[in-house]
């Protein structure tokens, strides 16, 4: 695997001035003022390259912040904000400048900032054919838009920036319809250009089985889409998205491109997987996940049954995290389980309870349920539909954002464990932002 962690010095031009940057020899790549006047390919190629990598880092944070919140999961480590800010502890509030909420923000801003950088660069680009710079550009604004979504959904009304491009003159803040708006249009201009687009970089092998051409590129850009419709409770927009991804009815439902991880120098690890058995650092499974999966349901294998029972700040666990089976193992992010859960979703919604059946068919058999024998109606079918993303998406940055679509993120619906607990909607808008 090439390593993907080869983060040149242009990185150090992130949000809100992060850093500062001299204008110096970067032996990983070229400096700043070349890649904006005659960037070649290979210039241009780092950028791709660093947007890969650094799309990885704080998506532990991601997970778990949003976990803890959704009650999938808890965090027993040293940090007691893992236990009492992110579970509203009597009476606590969210910390809008603290690591659970600026680590995530942070690292996304940074790529968009890398793909802003990608896009300007190429204005001035020379030896670039003009399908090579319909492929960056295709590129550049799906992941921007990946990157988006996934902080607008955890600040949702706060809404975000979209216009990061010049760091000296930000944009405001925007609400989340025109949050989503923007996210559209990213993926639908991205999309275009992949038609046509031919890349010059090569993407890891988490895209491998066709992912790393623009025409499987595509098919990624419009899962992505599907994706953020659905949040959107945009459903009729859902399903004409999927006609365009990898959704297959008939097919693997691991199938998708991953964040893949190495042992090679400089590259990093799976921050999600957990040493088994160990007392600290541990991700404990929410005891009603344990309790309410059904009988048959062989998504049991996510968690692991602990040799004692923990505790923590009054919070206790029988079970962790079985989720990964080492530090290589890669993170899906997206993939077609996700896809036929979708199409299910927006079947019920938009009244085509027949194909909403097929679909949760495929999914309840794939984890041993075998086919549905409820009733075929509108509610009945949303939960099983919910039951399952509960189980197939446990501790992937889902569950926050499908309780709170369908007005269940509350006390009254999820288990808590501590008198005086809080559920929070969303994350504040971080500290630095308001200044």
């Amino acid at each position: 695997m090439k390593n993907i962690n080869l983060i040149i010095s242009i990185l150090c031009l992130l949000v809100l001035g992060a850093c500062t940057i001299d204008e110096q020899f970067d032996p990983n790549g070229p400096v700043v003022s070349a890649i904006l006047t005659d960037a070649e390919p290979n210039d241009l190629d780092f950028i791709a390259y660093g947007a890969e990598a650094r799309m990885r880092t704080a998506w532990d944070t991601y997970i778990t912040s949003t976990g803890t919140i959704a009650r999938e999961l808890y965090i027993f480590d040293a940090d007691p904000r893992n236990t009492e800010d992110l579970l509203g502890k009597d009476g606590r509030s969210l910390d809008n400048n603290t690591f659970y909420l600026t680590a995530p923000w942070g690292t996304r801003y940074q790529v968009i900032k890398n793909m802003n950088l990608l896009l300007q660069a190429l204005e001035g680009a020379i030896n670039v054919t003009p399908e090579q710079a319909a492929g960056y550009r295709g590129y550049a604004k799906t992941v921007k838009a990946l990157m988006f979504l996934q902080e607008l959904m955890r600040l949702n009304d706060n809404g975000i920036r979209v216009d990061v491009a010049d760091p000296d003159d930000l944009g405001p803040f925007v609400s989340k319809a025109d949050a989503f708006n923007e996210i559209f249009t990213l993926l639908d201009e991205a999309y275009e250009d992949l038609q046509n687009g031919a890349f010059h970089f090569q993407l890891t092998d988490g895209y491998s089985g066709g992912f790393d051409t623009p025409e499987g590129y595509a098919t990624f850009n419009r899962a992505i889409a599907a994706r953020a419709a659905t949040y959107a409770e945009q459903y009729d927009d859902a399903l004409t998205y999927l006609e365009d991804s990898f959704l297959d009815l008939d097919g693997d439902i691991a199938v998708g491109p991953k964040m893949i991880f190495s042992t090679a120098s400089g590259d990093v690890l799976n921050p999600v997987f957990k040493i088994p058995g160990q007392s600290g650092d541990q991700i404990i499974v929410h005891d009603s996940y344990i309790e309410d999966i059904r009988e048959e349901d062989m998504r049991i294998s996510k968690f692991r049954p602990r040799v004692d029972a923990t505790s923590q700040d009054g919070l206790n666990g029988t079970h962790e995290t079985a989720l990964y089976e080492s530090t290589l193992s890669s993170i899906d992010i997206i993939r077609n389980e996700e896809l036929i859960l979708i199409y299910a979703e927006a079947s019920i919604q938009e009244g085509s309870l027949d194909d909403a059946v097929t679909a949760l068919n495929v999914i309840r058999n794939a984890h041993g349920l075998g086919d549905y024998e409820g009733a075929i109606d509108r509610n009945e079918l949303i939960d099983e539909m919910l039951y399952n993303r509960r189980y197939s998406f446990w501790a992937e940055g889902h569950r926050m954002f499908d309780l709170r679509r369908y007005g269940l993120l509350n006390a009254d619906f999820l288990s808590i464990d501590r008198d005086g607990d809080q559920v929070f909607q969303q994350f504040p808008i971080p500290l630095n932002e308001n200044q």
